[in-house]
């Protein structure tokens, strides 16, 4: 316990700055402890849901949405408008942000997180390092110093040894980070490392860390409070990532035995007590093979990943950041805290898992939510995915008592939710949650990466998703004969259908026999279906002995399925007329892969490329994307500028071959 005491800070509404089921969720817990609460929203948001639920909505910005929410005078500005006398900053940037916490502190606004002092210690990659070193902390060896010259990066690099990690020295979520393999890469690494890092978190100081080879991503939950209380509520794995940020979740990790949690544990509290830090904050450890571990960050804030860890101790974390907040003692002491069962969370990312996980933007067509699991979203049919945010659009977490019990949960209650419209990484969570080496405990950092080929592979009875996608498309046809069931008395003479799936095209004919079956004919087999009801959003079906069912959505010459769990999107060819080319393959057009903001211009008019070299890069979902020429030749017109917002498939740079 700390000495004199501790002023109480009543507040009675609470802006939460920040977006989405972030904000959603924060509402949930304020409103349960009677405060009112106010969203912040940008034009893109203007009718999100997050807006909708509040008792009160500020607009904070227009022409950049995802600039508005880290504009603080704009944050202050909206508190005084609404009369909130307390600010909660979510889980995103702003979290870590000493300026909000001090900007808040000095408009009279209860700051809903650590103080200023410890987010400067803490959210600085390099002094955290330091201070932890200080302390005893084992840390992972690197660089951190101020000399931020190339030259002297390479040469701490090459002290390190390859391959090393880049990492942007303010900020998380993977972004101005870098793995990289060698002395010849690294100059380009560091180069975009530093250009995210600025463009994400306004800072583009970067450190050097060795890279350990295939840990595990291990973080500690821990509490603070104003009279001098620290407890830790456990730990989280975070090995599954892609690009370094985090795609599954689960509370308690495989790795870590009872033991290795106190100590870890001990080692956070004992961080948290001298900081004498406030609040909720995550201690992140690489944990290696020989059950070594290193200290790589905190993060002063909640995490994303926090429901895993209410699940298993049954404490609402956002209660108690506005208990801590308001001058309370944690309601809870260490000897207190029990763990009960497991818990698995995955981010559902509105991404394209086959194409390097690239962030897709557009409608929501269809949006459902399956019984049996927590699923924290701010989605519902019709609503736009827009391109200027992060891409997790939805996280669903299953608790059971074995983890057994909560990877199948998982695996049903993905096999369930509806999301179409939008391209997301819904049956990647999906084969990662089924794969034996995520089953038995072993996942690691190098997971995605070792077995991706497997978990991108199409499923074994690939040729019955075929043949019901062409059958769906011709029964459903606006101008095809009406369904019914029955025998029938129509001609019988096959009907072609002309489909594409995952970038192949599949030529089917669709015959519909007397006794009212159909017989579907496609890549080499023929398949027999009896239905049984049809109707706009479902068909119910014999095939093989088997009475089954789909859900689908049909949008024109685009068909949107879910079959057994799997989703598919459909386009008819039927009536298409043959394409002229392949859509940027070899053509020596670079089109822009996805709707994003122009940051860099690698090459200039005239000048000569080979297949395969750098020559733009674009910002999507707060990440870079670098665009490559596909021919040797010479870059004949550059239709962007830096800085410009462009659109899916728009032609960015022309190469003339020669």
């Amino acid at each position: 316990m700390r000495n004199g005491s501790v002023q109480a800070k009543p507040f009675f509404k609470v802006l939460i700055a920040n977006r989405g089921e972030i904000a959603l969720r924060i509402m949930r817990s304020a409103r349960k402890l009677g405060l009112g609460v106010v969203a912040v929203y940008s034009d893109a948001d203007r009718d999100a849901l997050h807006v909708r639920q509040a008792d009160q909505a500020v607009r904070i910005g227009e022409a950049l949405p995802a600039q508005s929410y880290l504009d603080i005078p704009a944050i202050i500005g909206a508190a005084k408008a609404s009369g909130a006398d307390a600010v909660h900053p979510g889980y995103g940037f702003l979290a870590e942000n000493e300026g909000l916490a001090q900007a808040c502190k000095d408009a009279g606004l209860v700051f809903i997180g650590p103080s200023p002092q410890a987010i400067e210690a803490m959210g600085n990659k390099a002094g955290a390092k330091e201070i932890m070193k200080t302390a005893g902390v084992p840390v992972v060896p690197g660089y951190q110093g101020a000399d931020q010259g190339d030259e002297v990066m390479l040469a701490e690099a090459r002290k390190i040894g390859f391959p090393v990690m880049i990492k942007a020295v303010a900020g998380g979520g993977g972004r101005g980070m870098r793995l990289v393999a060698d002395v010849a890469t690294f100059p380009d690494a560091l180069r975009s490392a530093r250009s995210e890092a600025r463009a994400a978190f306004g800072d583009p100081t970067v450190i050097l860390e060795r890279a350990i080879q295939n840990p595990r991503h291990i973080e500690i939950q821990v509490f603070g409070d104003a009279h001098g209380n620290a407890i830790h509520l456990g730990e989280r794995d975070c090995s599954v990532q892609r690009r370094h940020q985090k795609l599954i979740e689960e509370a308690p990790s495989p790795a870590v035995t009872p033991a290795l949690r106190a100590k870890m544990g001990e080692v956070a509290v004992a961080a948290v007590k001298a900081l004498r830090y406030e609040g909720a904050g995550t201690l992140e450890f690489l944990l290696d093979s020989s059950g070594e571990f290193y200290f790589m960050e905190m993060n002063t804030r909640l995490q994303v990943e926090h429901p895993v860890t209410e699940a298993i101790t049954e404490l609402d974390l956002v209660e108690l950041q506005l208990r801590v907040a308001r001058g309370e003692p944690l309601p809870v002491k260490q000897s207190d805290v029990k763990f009960s069962g497991h818990a698995i969370e995955v981010r559902l990312c509105s991404e394209d898992a086959a194409h390097d996980f690239m962030p897709q933007s557009g409608r929501m067509t269809r949006w459902r939510v399956p019984d049996g699991v927590r699923v924290e979203h701010a989605l519902q049919s019709g609503v736009e995915i827009p391109p200027y945010y992060d891409s997790m659009i939805a996280k669903v977490i299953s608790h059971g008592a074995t983890r057994e019990e909560a990877r199948g949960r998982l695996i049903c209650g993905l096999e369930q939710l509806t999301a179409f419209g939008v391209t997301t990484n819904q049956a990647f969570l999906t084969a990662c949650l089924r794969h034996p080496g995520f089953a038995r405990g072993e996942a690691t950092t190098a997971f995605i990466g070792a077995h991706r080929d497997e978990l991108l592979a199409p499923r074994n009875d690939n040729a019955s998703d075929v043949a019901l996608a062409g059958l769906l498309l011709y029964v459903s046809n606006p101008h095809a004969p009406s369904w019914r069931g029955g025998r029938s008395l129509a001609a019988t003479f096959p009907l072609p259908v002309r489909i594409e799936i995952g970038g192949k095209v599949h030529e089917i004919e669709v015959t519909r026999e007397r006794d009212g079956a159909y017989v579907v004919a496609a890549d080499g087999a023929a398949l027999k279906f009896d239905v049984d009801e049809l109707d706009a959003e479902a068909i119910r079906f014999r095939h093989d002995g088997v009475m089954d069912n789909a859900r689908f959505l049909r949008e024109g010459d685009r068909l949107h399925l879910q079959y057994r769990g799997l989703p598919l999107a459909v386009t008819d060819l039927t009536l298409a007329a043959p394409k002229a080319a392949a859509n940027g393959g070899g053509d020596g057009k670079v089109r822009a892969t996805m709707n994003g903001r122009v940051v860099a211009l690698l090459v200039r008019l005239e000048d000569r490329v080979t297949a395969g070299q750098p020559v733009l890069t674009l910002e999507a979902m707060k990440m870079e994307h670098v665009h490559k020429a596909d021919i040797d030749g010479v870059v004949a017109a550059i239709t962007v500028v830096e800085g410009e917002q462009v659109t899916t498939g728009k032609i960015v740079v022309e190469i003339e071959a020669g």
